[in-house]
């Protein structure tokens, strides 16, 4: 976990680390506010994850209209 003092004074260095793999923390005081990693390691936004709803949920209606009198058969389609 490095500050931003010292992420502003050796911006390459650390960008560096990324490169080779590396996750950088960078910190107000002691406090984590950003995390710099590979480009590699960024998810894919194009594909949704596993479980992932991906369009609008559709209302099933069921209605049922009845005909005849008691005692016929009715089917349903």
């Amino acid at each position: 976990m490095y500050t931003v003092h010292f992420a502003k004074t050796n911006l390459s260095k650390l960008l560096q680390d990324v490169e080779d793999g590396k996750q950088v923390v960078l910190a107000r005081g002691k406090k984590p506010i950003a995390r710099m990693i590979p480009c590699s390691q960024l998810p894919n936004k194009l594909r949704p994850e596993v479980g992932t709803v991906t369009s609008k949920s559709i209302k099933l209606v069921e209605k049922r209209e009845v005909a005849g009198s008691v005692g016929d058969t009715v089917v349903y389609f």
